[in-house]
């Protein structure tokens, strides 16, 4: 048993920090301003083989996802998300549950960052309860008609296909599914860009499903099975999360160090009081058991442990909540210069903050950890 990665980890986590270092974090401020994603990271991320961790034959996995999503985070949480949704929310559905004729189409493309996906199951009226989305899907004699709002969707302007949850069948779980729209189908429209507290650099819109007609091959996975593919999906998406958290948390830490060491109050250093080194100390403990717990997960998740689901319930919650108190703590060390809204931990603040909500909430996943106690 080991709690440190192995060398091989170590050194995609290098290459990865490596890359945000030299690609990303230039682009950021302006992202950030403009509110929108730099578009030529897409096949840089993808000459980079940061897109396709979890693609049949690749050495990857979701532990390596995990290291890119702490990595990417530590940079921009918009940035981040946007790549993460396509590659590894959305795209994960097409390599587990797509038929050959879907795969050829849309892998290599994905996988090169010349595609974009993005995946559409919450609505006006659900998020949590997915077994509630109202989104229907009628079978005609041509293929399927699908009517419905999705509200909160991340990279909808972006996407050149969205993979869609809509009914099927009767209500609850057994009568979802899931199907591939793509781009410019008719019926398909999108809303304006919604104004967010975070996430700056990631586009999130409505999606608004008009009769759209689809063909019979369009449906993903098996018809009715939509609810277990999404649950599946989660996991990896919970994992992605919570390692975002993470990298918000280390980039504060680091931040907040460097700023306490520089920074001067009545007279000395403010490292020099003990009830900041104790803070940063506190920060620190919190960042490294919520990274443990983090990697546990993805581990399992890796090696198909029997209790996997429930160390990503715990991963995403412990590390959502940790990163949310970790940049809190940054903010506060930093003082007014920390409320300004072009500061670093201003940008992790407001970015952190959505990892309580996206992806299943805290209450989702301490129900997921409550399931048998009654």
């Amino acid at each position: 048993m080991s709690w440190e990665l192995d060398q091989v980890h170590q050194d995609f986590q290098a290459s990865c920090r490596a890359f945000v270092d030299r690609q990303v974090r230039p682009l950021v401020d302006q992202a950030e301003s403009a509110g929108e994603f730099p578009g030529e990271l897409w096949k840089q991320f993808g000459a980079a083989g940061f897109l396709g961790l979890v693609n049949p034959g690749e050495d990857g996995g979701a532990l390596a996802v995990a290291l890119l999503a702490e990595e990417l985070a530590r940079a921009s949480g918009g940035i981040a998300v946007t790549a993460l949704v396509s590659a590894y929310m959305a795209a994960p559905h097409l390599v587990r549950h797509g038929t050959a004729a879907q795969r050829d189409r849309w892998t290599t493309p994905l996988t090169a960052g010349e595609a974009v996906a993005a995946i559409a199951v919450t609505e006006p009226g659900t998020g949590s309860d997915v077994a509630r989305v109202a989104t229907t899907a009628r079978r005609t004699d041509r293929g399927w008609v699908l009517n419905g709002r999705k509200m909160f969707i991340t990279n909808a302007g972006l996407a050149d296909l969205i993979v869609v949850a809509a009914r099927t069948g009767a209500p609850g779980r057994q009568g979802l599914s899931l199907f591939l729209v793509e781009r410019g189908t008719p019926g398909l429209s999108l809303g304006n860009p919604l104004s967010k507290m975070g996430w700056h650099a990631s586009d999130t819109r409505e999606v608004l499903l008009d009769d759209v007609a689809l063909p019979l091959d369009a449906l993903l996975g098996a018809e009715n099975r939509g609810f277990y593919q999404i649950m599946e999906g989660f996991q990896l998406e919970r994992v992605a999360l919570a390692a975002m958290g993470i990298g918000h948390a280390a980039e504060c830490l680091d931040l907040a160090g460097d700023y306490a060491r520089r920074r001067e109050a009545f007279g000395e250093p403010l490292t020099a009081l003990q009830t900041v080194r104790h803070r940063l100390a506190d920060m620190e403990v919190r960042l490294e058991a919520a990274r443990l717990v983090t990697y546990q997960a993805a581990a399992r998740l890796d090696s198909g442990h029997p209790e996997a689901g429930r160390a990503v319930a715990r991963a995403k919650y412990l590390a959502a909540i940790a990163a949310n108190q970790i940049v809190d703590d940054a903010v506060q060390l930093f003082g007014g210069a920390g409320f300004v809204e072009e500061s670093a931990v201003a940008r992790h603040y407001r970015d952190a903050r959505i990892l309580r909500i996206g992806g299943g909430t805290d209450e989702i996943q301490l129900e997921i950890l409550t399931r048998g106690m009654a």
